[in-house]
Order: C-alpha cells, then structure tokens, then sequence
C-alpha cells in the first residue's frame, strides 16, 4: 500500500512559519536535481524493463491512498513512491524495444526546452502576452518549412518580408485537421452563398481508407454530415494510397448530385502502412472543385528534410495546408504538431476571437499574427523553444543522419523478413515501418494465419522483450515492425528478429 497522510507535527520544519512557498528557489533546485537524477538513471535502464507492465486496471488506486492527502510530506517521500507505484505501470515508449507505434522521439536538447518552457509558464495567446514566445514559434517553424523546402507562400517571414501564410505550433495532428476542416467549411459556405452554416448538409470531405481515424472523428467535430465523409477504398494496386481516378469520379458524382466537395485530406505516411498519397495529382483534381487540400504528414513529413524523400511532397505548392509531428520522428518531444497554410487569413478569419481584454496596439497594426487566431482555444503553451531548441543544437545534418539510421534499421529488418520462407513483407516498405507476417503455409487457410500471427504478437509482448502492434491490410491481419525509438540500435532490431524466429517456431510446433 502507499504512504498513509502524514501527521503535520512531524513536518513543522517545512516553512510553516514563513507560509506557502511553492517557488522557493531552493525546492526548485533540489527537487529539480532529484528529477533530472531520475531521468539519467532511467534512459540508463529503461532498456531492462519490460516494454509493456503486468498490472491490472485499478492497479494504482490499490498501490496509493485512495483519498488526497492533507498535509505535505518530504519531495523525497513523492519520488519514492513514483519510483515504486508508478512507473513499473508504464508502457516504456522510450524503450529502444519499442516497435509498436510509430516512435515518441525525444533528445536532451527537447527535454531542456520543454522544461525550461514549463517553468517560465508562458501563456503566449498573443504577440503581446509574451513576444519572444511568439517569436521563436515563427522562427522556429520557418526554419522547419525551410529544411523541408516549402514554398515561401506557408512561411511567416520570408527575405522579402512578411508572407501570406504562416504557422502555428498545435498539440496534435487531430487539432490540425480540426482547425483547417473549420476555415475550409466556412470558405465553402461563403462561396455557396449560404447564410450562417444552413447549406452544411451540402459540404462533402474525402479521405482515402488508410487514413488516420482521427480525420473521421474531426470531421463530426466540424459538423460536417457523416453521410457526406467519403472513405474511398485502397487497394495493393496503389500500395494503398490514394487513387486520384477514384476521386476524381467521386468528387464529380457528389457535384452532379447537388453537393458541394469541401476538402480533401492526403496522407504522407498512413499509420496502418505507411502508404503515400499523390499530393500533386490530389491538388490537381481538388482544383477542378475548388476544395481545400490538407497534408497530414504527422510521421513521415520529418523524413522529408532528406533530399532523398522530399519528392514524397512534389506538389506541395499547390495544396492549402500541411501538417507534421515533430514530436513522431524528429527528436521533439510531446507535444508538437507544426501546421502551415498558404494564407492565414483564411484560418483566423474562422478562428480570430478578439474581447477587449486581449486588444492592443500590436494586435491592431496587423503586423503579428496572434496565434490564438490559429487553434482552438486561446491558452497555449511555449511550445516553439524545444523545436528550436532541436533544431539549433543537431543542426540539420544530426537530424537527417537520425532518420537515416533508422531507415537503414527497418530496410535491414525487411531484408531478413524476405530471407525467412515462414513470412512476408505485405506492403512495400516506405520510411521505417516493415508490415509483415506469417504467411499462410503446408495445410494452413488465411484465417489460420490470422491466428497464428495474432498469437506471435502476443506471445512477443508478453515476454517484456519487445512490442508490436497490429493492423489490418487488404483484409489480413498483419503485425507493425516501427523503427525509430530515440535509443534503438541495430543490436535491438536483431535482437527483436531473432525473438520473432524463436517464438514462430515454438508457435509451429505447438500446432504440428
């Protein structure tokens, strides 16, 4: 069980008599010291743990009182306990055994900034509330859009001076198709002639199959009807991406019929197989509608700051926005969605909200833009100094040498996958993802190798060595092999290999 409360006589050294002092410069420090202790010693050892805990739903409340605690104990007595209820709970994301998901990068340089933004507590809603805040998210999303070489046309500053697009810094890809779903809807209401949102059962949104299900859900958020979200089936064919010829004949069938194609959102990276959408050819029909192109390249965006996977982006110039997750695959760590649009107007134009309160002379010049006008609520977080903070300390060459190594990794693991007869590569690998599985053999149907792969996976997590995750691809079950775990060496992705072997043999002959 936790600590019981702790009796107030025993702890009258902690200032009472001087009052509450939660910023006592020295608690800071000395707290803060035992922290960073902590964090070392964890990166040391995170690789002996067990990627996935054994605990129970409810654990914790069990482990800790259940009621809050009245009166204040020792910071020593809070770490103890976090040590010991707490992070054998954890799912170890920083692993380097870690291949479920797509990776949560993080480096020293990130943590430094993230914690130094917590402290300062920033709330930067506008230019004014703190300068420097809003200063380095432009700074530092134009070096980004530089390194990923966008048009000038999404930057904020540009050599001839203030662009007409620009960007924000949003918590997750979710918000960013959110807010784009809301300038593109109004944008399409406006030119329809509707008043207020009455011609909404009209506005039709399309996404091909592969795309991330949080597309769908903001879809409903931005009130659009679920019977006009078009989810356009993919196939091997395309390797899963979007077929342009496709929505081309859908758009067109929904105009015929009276409807009104709003927005179209393309994919670089899908989560179930890493398919790539044809940017350019999408933003070339898109034309034909006037609906609004979203990227979301919230993965493999970041590997585009390589010349040799920056053609994934051809097109880019004449699509309406894109966005990206530092915080998957570019060492920043949670949480750090860049988005950029061609004009901003067309985003706070839906999003400005401006009570008296916030008015002042900067705002009204029109010379900043106020990045509350860009998100959904008004407070925001300093979100920008660990993005620069990234970028400033590995410099361009660290970060692409990073992907790299990673991509290297997951084509290795590939390569051994197509030498072992027991499985297959299901989709061509793109970036650092291998989708494969036992492939159906001897006797075996298709659903018997649905099986047998569904107990591979957890078999493999259940031993603490590793994790996988599954999905499904053109009707089989299939298991994710992520690379790119902040601490993953080449030794682990062998590593990982062989358990896979072993574990698929003893599968086998269980069965035989």
């Amino acid at each position: 069980m936790g600590s019981l409360d702790t009796n107030p006589a025993v702890f009258s050294a902690l200032g009472d008599d001087t009052g509450f002092q939660p910023l006592n410069p020295e608690d800071v420090r000395a707290y803060l010291h035992k922290a960073v202790d902590f964090i070392s010693d964890y990166y040391k050892s995170v690789e002996s743990m067990p990627v996935l805990p054994d605990v129970k739903p409810g654990y914790l409340q069990n482990e800790l009182q259940a009621k809050p605690p009245t009166y204040p104990a020792p910071f020593d007595v809070t770490m103890k306990e976090f040590r010991t209820s707490v992070v054998p709970g954890m799912t170890h994301w920083a692993s380097p055994n870690f291949f479920a998901f797509f990776p949560s990068t993080n480096s020293a340089a990130a943590i430094a900034g993230d914690l130094i933004a917590s402290a300062m507590n920033t709330v930067g809603f506008t230019w004014q509330a703190s300068p420097a805040a809003t200063e380095m998210e432009v700074l530092a999303l134009d070096w980004l859009a530089q390194l990923l070489r966008l048009p000038t046309s999404f930057m904020n500053r540009t050599s001839a001076g203030r662009g007409t697009g620009g960007g924000v810094i949003l918590g997750t890809t979710s918000e960013a198709m959110l807010v784009t779903l809301v300038a593109a809807r109004d944008a399409a209401l406006h030119r329809s002639g509707s008043e207020g949102v009455t011609g909404i059962t009209r506005l039709t949104v399309y996404a091909a199959d592969q795309t991330h299900s949080t597309f769908f859900k903001a879809c409903r958020l931005a009130g659009f009807d679920p019977a006009n979200i078009r989810s356009i089936p993919t196939s091997a064919e395309t390797d899963y991406g979007l077929d342009p010829a496709r929505l081309l004949e859908i758009m067109q069938a929904d105009v015929d019929a009276g409807l009104v194609p709003t927005y179209i959102c393309a994919t670089v990276g899908t989560t179930s197989s890493n398919a790539v959408d044809p940017v350019g050819a999408i933003a070339d029909v898109a034309s034909m509608f006037n609906a609004w192109v979203h990227v979301d390249a919230a993965y493999a965006g970041s590997a585009c700051i390589c010349p040799e996977f920056r053609h994934h982006l051809n097109g880019v110039e004449r699509i309406d926005s894109i966005s990206l997750s530092p915080h998957k695959w570019l060492m920043t760590c949670l949480d750090c969605t860049c988005l950029w649009v061609r004009d901003t107007h067309r985003l706070t134009d839906s999003l400005e909200t401006n009570p008296e309160y916030l008015k002042n002379d900067a705002s009204e010049s029109g010379t900043v833009t106020d990045l509350k006008d860009m998100q959904v609520g008004v407070g925001r977080r300093f979100r920008g100094l660990k993005l620069w903070m990234v970028m400033r300390t590995y410099g361009a060459a660290k970060l692409q040498q990073h992907i790299r190594s990673d991509v290297a990794m997951a084509k290795m693991f590939e390569e051994a996958v197509r030498t072992d007869d027991r499985f297959e590569v299901v989709v061509p690998r793109n970036f650092a993802l291998v989708c494969f599985r036992i492939k159906p053999q001897n006797a075996m149907t298709e659903e018997d190798a649905d099986e047998a792969n569904r107990e591979l996976m957890e078999r493999l997590n259940r031993t603490g060595k590793a994790y996988l995750a599954h999905t499904v691809v053109g009707g089989k079950f299939v298991l994710r092999f992520a690379v790119g775990s902040s601490l993953q060496e080449e030794r682990h992705v062998r590593s990982a290999w062989e358990l896979i072997k072993k574990t698929t043999t003893e599968i086998f002959e269980i069965e035989n």
